[in-house]
């Protein structure tokens, strides 16, 4: 599947929320029209002494990307487009506050107007999610984003529940949608300590007909939500979409093949 990619400028920032920063990039945003918004993208995250960014190149001979020198190669992370406007030639991108310890949240947090950040996507149309009557959503800060996507394309005889957790109830946001869903917000400050999705879930009461579930969060939470519905609850394959962001205790490029085991 071809993926396109190019360097982008910061040309706004805001906190949306206090743990919540949302990043407007400019710059040939064209190349993403033929992209999913809400599918996941690749930043690239210069080093920390660098204000550019050194882009890997596809070499269509060897078949293989070429990546930057170790001394200039930029921080590859996973993240998804909150909005793409072509008009506006804008690209919309929300991090989540993990201080900066974290080689993107250390970008976003300390990121002036005019910074480079790198971004790559899929050059393809899919759908996110198939047509149901009732639809599951759940997430931690990091799943966000698509939820936001997604809420906002579900269409007005949709009903459903939307269970999220978040930082505290300062971090709470006003999620856009026409369907008639049921908002569930729960509260935590040591994510990466443990969740409490999976036993909040357990106590919702669940469609038995036409359902879908898309699930995005930790490893441990997705594997235990996961279990629960397609053991306990007896949803098939169809009816359920769950993938882990991040592991806890390890970074993303560490865990990435743990992650894509247990997909779905």
């Amino acid at each position: 599947m071809p993926i396109v990619q190019d360097v982008f400028t910061v040309k706004r920032k805001e906190y949306i929320t206090p743990n919540y920063i949302r990043v407007t990039l400019t710059g040939n945003v064209e190349v993403f029209k033929e992209s999913t918004l809400g599918d996941n993208n690749k930043v690239f995250v210069p080093p920390n002494n660098m204000n550019s960014v050194h882009m890997r190149y596809y070499d269509y001979e060897q078949e293989k990307w070429i990546l930057p020198e170790l001394d200039v190669r930029p921080v590859m992370r996973t993240y998804t487009h909150r909005a793409i406007d072509l008009e506006k030639n804008e690209l919309t991108i929300d991090f989540v506050n993990h201080g900066l310890n974290g080689p993107a949240s250390s970008w976003a947090i300390q990121a002036q107007k005019g910074a480079e950040l790198g971004v790559a996507m899929k050059k393809a149309k899919k759908e996110l999610y198939p047509k149901r009557d009732w639809y599951l959503l759940v997430g931690d800060a990091t799943a966000i984003p698509i939820i936001s996507v997604i809420l906002e394309s579900l269409p007005s005889n949709a009903k459903g529940v939307c269970l999220l957790e978040v930082h505290g109830k300062e971090d709470e946001q006003v999620l856009k949608t026409k369907a008639a869903i049921d908002f569930v917000w729960l509260h935590n400050s040591a994510p990466e300590e443990g969740s409490g999705l999976y036993e909040k879930l357990k106590t919702i009461e669940l469609e038995e007909g036409s359902k879908f579930g898309y699930v995005a969060c930790e490893f441990r939470s997705v594997k235990e939500i996961r279990n629960y519905l397609r053991k306990d609850m007896s949803w098939t394959v169809d009816e359920l979409y769950a993938y882990s962001y991040w592991k806890s205790g390890v970074a993303e490029d560490a865990s990435a093949e743990d992650r894509r085991k247990e997909r779905n």
